[in-house]
């Protein structure tokens, strides 16, 4: 049987490891999808219902897995649907390649049915490259090229190839003129450092007496030296969103994340410090760092194209993260006076009181914050967890505790909606073992996680663990885009733009034969999340919220409760409830309190 230029690309999509690509048909890949066929579905075929989950999903996959995801899909519509994706992965720097067809050569800027100007428009989302294929010959180097440049530089490149293309007889590149051989494979360096750069660093640090450490996802595999080096500094560590399950919140030195979702810790230790040591992390919002004049910086990131952004740090190294930090602890001096991470401590057992208080402030009929604490709880220590963007962003960053072998991740950067099924879905094709849970609003979940309820019914007996918890916030509120709107804007809710059409999530769940739980009651919640973790099939938690519990960050400024106030003045629909609830949920941050154990 002659080998088609298809076949060439599944084959060597498996010489890659490759064992799953996400996507959706299409007559622009018929080509590719007869190679599956043929193949008997190795790499196997996972189809979304759509092809910006297919997307998503790979990005899921990658962030996941540390392998790249590939997606695919047809030409014209299919192509551009796969974009909100891949800018996804370009924004949080995650590997993904995108495979996607084309119209016939013969046709190609002819204004032809579904031809669209595909290397113009992946131009930006697939910059680092984005390639299309001819002549059978190009296809090994192409391939090879995209996978290397996306694991290389954590981004997503794109491969396109005509329709004719993935017919013709495959013919290898010869030993000849203008003929491109490929191989497969990599290996990656160690970088670290030269040691004048260390102990220039070990000099600035030592020297400080207030510490503060920012991690991001760049450090993740460093937690054990990153925990090292707060106790020699006697410093705390906060933590970029994307870095949230670097380190263990059980360590009493982690203030949790920062910025607008982050807590009042990791708030005031950036206010307070006088040195910062930031770890594989670009986080953008500098009125969240220290003030420019009181703190000396060092940056240590991998990615040279990413260093010293943001902050003007002193020192800026680039490295990997726990190679970097194995060669700086050395060098390093333990500080007599703990006085510092002591009251760090203090704050941050705090700060865990006052979120069990806020939790469990009553609401109509539930307060959205229990529904993360009572999961918290109970979390399986290799759970991992997506959280769509929005108020379930809100509660993940500050509610969820990671512990043992936890994962999470969200839309960091793109913050967009609807990624957190399909993220959730990824994870289980990169771990089939452990259970995922996605955390997502009514809004998101109309917009894309309906749909994907149906991939997770049609894979979900393949799993070697079953468990894949989806818990909606059902409040039928765009519930982060209205209290934007009040306190960003001092505008009150918009109805018509805001509220959004009732629907039974449990019902529609267990229409399609998947476990189901509606919860009216806040006492429900750590019942329904025991049934839910200990299930033999995925189920989904239609959680019944109230919309007026705040999600105002514990650091919210003088501007934002000016304009919270001057919208509820207008005349907001909920302004009464939105008031008693903010003042119940403010008031835990005032008051004394204890661990429920009485401690």
């Amino acid at each position: 049987m002659t080998t088609t230029v298809a076949d060439l690309l599944l084959d060597r999509l498996r010489e890659w490891g490759v064992e799953q690509v996400f996507g959706y048909p299409g007559d622009g890949i018929n080509g590719i999808i007869g190679a599956f066929s043929r193949a008997d579905d190795k790499p196997r075929f996972i189809q979304a219902r759509h092809e910006e989950m297919a997307a998503f999903e790979a990005v899921g996959f990658a962030k996941f897995s540390g392998r790249p995801g590939v997606c695919l899909a047809t030409s014209g519509p299919g192509a551009i649907h796969l974009l909100n994706g891949l800018y996804d992965a370009k924004l949080d720097h995650v590997p993904v390649v995108a495979i996607v067809g084309q119209t016939n050569r013969t046709a190609m800027g002819g204004h032809y049915q579904q031809e669209v100007d595909l290397l113009s428009l992946f131009k930006d989302v697939a910059s680092d490259y984005v390639q299309m294929v001819t002549v059978p010959e190009q296809l090994p180097n192409v391939l090879d090229r995209a996978l290397r440049i996306a694991m290389s530089r954590r981004a997503p490149t794109a491969v396109i190839i005509p329709n004719d293309v993935q017919e013709l007889a495959y013919s290898p590149p010869q030993h000849a003129f203008k003929m491109v051989p490929s191989s497969l494979g990599i290996s990656w360096p160690q970088v670290v450092p030269d040691d004048g750069a260390l102990a220039a660093t070990a000099d600035l640090l030592n020297a400080g007496e207030k510490v503060a450490i920012l991690v991001g996802q760049g450090a993740r595999g460093a937690a054990e030296e990153v925990s090292r080096v707060a106790d020699l500094l006697g410093a705390g560590v906060a933590k970029a969103l994307l870095g949230k399950d670097v380190l263990s919140d059980e360590l009493p030195f982690v203030t949790g994340s920062i910025g607008l979702l982050g807590t009042r810790p990791s708030y005031e230790m950036m206010r307070d410090c006088d040195t910062l040591l930031t770890i594989g992390s670009s986080f953008p919002y500098t009125q969240y760092l220290p003030p420019l004049d009181q703190a000396r910086a060092v940056q240590i990131d991998v990615d040279g194209a990413m260093i010293g952004m943001r902050y003007p740090y002193e020192i800026n190294l680039v490295g990997d993260a726990q190679r970097t930090l194995s060669a700086l602890i050395p060098l390093l001096e333990r500080k007599q006076d703990r006085s510092w991470q002591d009251g760090i401590r203090d704050q941050v057992a705090r700060w865990w009181q006052v979120m069990d208080a806020e939790a469990h402030v009553s609401a109509d009929p539930i307060n959205p914050m229990r529904l993360f604490s009572e999961f918290s709880a109970r979390a399986p220590m290799d759970a991992i967890i997506a959280a769509d963007s929005g108020s379930a962003a809100d509660w993940y960053a500050r509610h969820v505790r990671m512990r043992g072998q936890m994962r999470g991740s969200l839309s960091g950067t793109l913050a967009s909606m609807g990624p957190a099924v399909p993220y959730a879905i990824g994870a289980k094709f990169a771990h089939p073992g452990r259970p995922a849970i996605a955390f997502e609003g009514d809004g998101a979940m109309q917009m894309n996680g309906l749909a994907e309820l149906l991939t997770i019914a049609r894979y979900w007996q393949t799993w070697d663990d079953p468990r894949l918890v989806v818990a909606v916030l059902h409040n039928n509120d765009l519930t982060q885009v209205t209290w934007e709107l009040r306190a960003m804007g001092g505008t009150p809710s918009f109805v018509e733009s805001q509220a959004l059409p009732e629907m039974s999530y449990a019902d529609f769940a267990a229409s399609i034969g998947l476990g189901a739980i509606t919860v009216t009651d806040p006492e429900q919640l750590g019942s329904a999340w025991e049934t839910a973790l200990s299930a033999q099939r995925p189920y989904v938690l239609d959680v019944r919220c109230d919309p007026d519990v705040p999600p105002i960050p514990p650091h919210a400024d003088l501007e934002q409760m000016t304009n919270l106030a001057r919208a509820l003045i207008k005349g907001d629909t909920s302004r009464w409830g939105v008031i008693k609830e903010g003042i119940k949920t403010k008031a835990q941050e005032l008051v004394p309190h204890h661990d429920r154990d009485g401690s």
